[in-house]
């Protein structure tokens, strides 16, 4: 597929048009509306509509819009859709350490939390080549908590740049959640705000920023998977946000 690029110009017009369905997705979607089908073939309204609603969450759950990325080697960008719930410094996950790793010492790491009703397709916070993928079978808790990153499903990736950069992010199962997927694998390169795999029902993405980087968004904020600039490279000034 073609890679469309886009400027600040502002020439042309952007159109709205309802985002397509993961392919993941659509044999959910299958299901859900064949049941729905016998059900109003059967005239048993009261469990047809029931089942029309489920159909319709089915095919927005698994919805997969368009993102434009900005292009700039500074940017971190958001690897989901969600909401900032944990900002803290943490040492990076054992997968992911060691010299050719993230090392040893406590990194800032930006939590966002994907409800139900966000788009759970996930994507790489910046471009470079997968060093690192593990994936760690556990339990299923409440994704909002803290222990979560230790003890719940889970997926690390190490993204480097050419340049030597390293970012690591996690994909986390959730209380609902129960598959991780990746698209990409080991040695593939990918660019900033590519698809990199998904989540099914409710889950969490922890990014692990930089050393002497701090976090461009604030607890509560919401993020847009491959647009929202989570943190600038080197950037050290720490804002606040205000609700209203």
């Amino acid at each position: 597929m073609a890679i469309e690029k886009y400027s600040n110009k502002g020439l042309g017009e952007a159109k709205w048009s309802f985002p397509p369905v993961h392919p993941e997705g659509r044999k959910f979607a299958v299901i859900s509306a064949a049941i729905t089908a016998a059900f109003a073939f059967m005239a048993w309204e009261t469990l047809a509509w029931p089942m029309a609603g489920v159909t319709l969450w089915v095919l927005a759950f698994f919805r997969d819009p368009k993102r434009i990325t900005p292009l700039d080697d500074k940017y971190i960008v958001a690897p989901a859709d969600g909401l900032v719930n944990l900002i803290m410094p943490v040492k990076p996950p054992v997968e992911l350490q060691g010299e050719d790793g993230l090392g040893e010492e406590e990194l800032i790491r930006v939590s966002i939390f994907m409800s139900v009703f966000d788009v759970h397709i996930n994507r790489t916070p910046i471009e470079g080549t997968v060093r690192r993928q593990a994936y760690i079978s556990g339990k299923f808790l409440n994704a909002d908590l803290d222990k979560a990153s230790e003890e719940n499903e889970r997926q690390h990736f190490m993204v480097e740049r050419n340049d030597g950069l390293k970012i690591g992010f996690t994909q986390i199962a959730g209380l609902v959640a129960r598959r991780i997927m990746s698209f990409v694998k080991e040695g593939d390169f990918v660019a900033a705000g590519q698809r990199i795999g998904l989540i099914r029902f409710g889950s969490r993405l922890d990014v692990y920023l930089p050393k002497g980087t701090t976090p461009n968004v604030v607890l509560g904020q919401r993020t847009i998977a491959g647009e929202t600039v989570i943190a600038e490279i080197g950037q050290t000034k720490e804002i606040e946000g205000v609700g209203q």
